[in-house]
C-alpha cells in the first residue's frame, strides 16, 4: 500500500537543501504503486516528480503532489558480439549505474562518473561531461503518459535530444513520468580522453594502461577538485548552459576581449563557456548573506545553509543582466525552476 503524507518538508529531497513544503507526497517503488498514486490525484492538482532533486530550485511551497521515483533494478536485456543493452529503472542513482556498468566491463558511460540524479532524469536533460552526451548511449526509455495511464515507449529521434534539452523539457514537459531506460553500451571501449584535463589527470595519477574505470577515477578526481559536495555546500551544479553564438558575433568579442575561449559548432556557431562569462563579470566567488557564487566553479550557485530559493532565483537573474550587458550574450539556466 502507498502511503500518502501531508505538508511533507522538500529540504532532504533537492540537493540545494531548500526549505519548501509540499501539500501531499507519495514514494513509489514499482509500476502499480505509481498508477495507485496517480488515481488518488486530486482534480487539477499539480504533480512534481522527484528523482534525485539534483537539478531543481525551489523558490515556493508545492500546493500539489509530489511523486518520488524510487523504480529500481538494472538487468542486461540483450546482447552481440559488440555491443549489450542495459536497462535500467528510473529511479536508480545515475552514478551507482555508472559504476555498475565499469564493475561489469560495460563501455560507454565512464565519462558521466559523478553526476548527481538518477537515471531517469539523465535523458529529460541530456546530461552531459567530457565529450559525451547521454544521446550518444541511449536505445529507448519507457514513460507512463499521467493523463491516459498508458506507457509509452519513446526511441531516440522521439526524444528530440539537444543540448541538455530534451521533449520532456519542452513540448511534452509535465506529461510523462520516465519509469526505464534503455542504454546500447560497447563491450570494447572507445577511450575519450581529449576532452578537459582527463589525459593530463591519468598522468598525474601514473595511469600507464587506459581502461575505462581509470577514466571514471580521472572524472571523478576532477569533479571533486572543481564541484562542491552536494551533502557539504547546497547546489545544483551547473545552474547555466553554456551559451552558442554566431561566429561573426564571436569574433567581434574577440577582438575586444581576447582572451575569450571558444569551441566551434556545426553551423557557423562557437560555444562559449559560461563559467568564463561568469568569472570575467566578476561573479566568482562572491557570497551574499546564505547564498553565494562557487570559488572554484563560477558556473555553481550555492546555498551555504539556510539560503532562500527565491534569493538564488534573484542572483541568477542578476548574473544573466550583468553577462548580458558585458558580453551581448544571454544566459539560459539549466536549473529548473519551480
Amino acid at each position: 500500500m502507498i502511503k500518502v503524507e501531508e505538508n511533507v518538508s522538500l529540504k532532504s529531497y533537492n540537493t540545494f537543501g531548500i526549505e519548501a513544503k509540499t501539500a501531499r507526497f507519495v514514494a513509489f517503488k514499482s509500476i502499480p504503486e505509481l498508477l495507485d498514486a496517480l488515481k488518488l490525484r486530486q482534480a487539477n492538482e499539480s504533480i512534481l516528480v522527484l528523482g534525485g532533486g539534483s537539478n531543481i530550485l525551489l523558490t515556493q511551497d508545492f500546493d500539489g503532489l509530489v511523486l518520488k521515483n524510487e523504480l529500481k533494478g538494472i538487468e542486461l536485456i540483450r546482447e552481440d558480439d559488440e555491443h549489450i543493452w542495459i536497462k535500467s529503472m528510473a529511479g536508480e542513482s545515475w552514478h551507482q549505474f555508472v559504476l555498475h556498468c565499469i564493475e561489469n566491463n560495460w563501455a560507454g558511460v565512464e565519462n558521466l562518473s559523478l553526476i548527481p540524479g538518477t537515471v531517469g532524469a539523465a535523458p529529460m536533460q541530456n546530461i552531459g561531461a567530457y565529450g559525451i552526451e547521454i544521446k550518444d548511449v541511449f536505445e529507448s526509455l519507457e514513460a507512463l503518459e499521467i493523463e491516459s495511464q498508458k506507457t509509452k515507449t519513446f526511441t531516440s529521434e522521439e526524444c528530440a535530444f539537444g543540448y541538455r534539452e530534451s521533449i520532456f523539457k519542452t513540448d511534452l514537459k509535465g506529461k510523462y513520468i520516465i519509469t526505464s531506460v534503455t542504454f546500447k553500451l560497447k563491450k570494447e571501449p572507445e577511450f575519450n580522453t581529449s576532452y578537459g584535463a582527463i589525459q593530463e589527470t591519468l598522468d598525474q595519477m601514473g595511469v600507464s594502461e587506459l581502461s575505462i574505470k581509470a577514466i571514471s577515477d580521472a572524472v571523478i578526481h576532477i569533479r571533486q577538485s572543481k564541484l562542491p559536495d552536494p551533502a557539504k555546500i547546497g547546489n545544483a551544479g551547473s545552474f547555466f548552459k553554456n551559451p552558442t553564438i554566431d561566429t561573426l558575433d564571436y569574433e567581434g568579442l574577440k577582438a575586444e576581449f581576447p582572451s575569450i575561449p571558444g569551441y566551434k559548432q556545426a553551423e557557423n556557431k562557437v560555444k562559449v563557456p559560461a563559467a568564463w562569462l561568469i568569472e570575467q563579470a566578476g561573479w566568482k566567488g562572491k557570497t551574499f548573506g546564505e547564498i553565494g557564487v562557487h570559488k572554484n566553479q563560477p558556473l555553481v550557485l550555492v546555498n551555504y545553509g539556510n539560503g532562500k530559493g527565491n534569493d538564488i532565483k534573484n542572483l541568477a537573474f542578476e548574473i544573466q543582466a550583468s553577462v548580458a550587458s558585458k558580453f551581448g550574450i544571454e544566459l539560459t539556466p539549466e536549473v529548473n525552476i519551480i
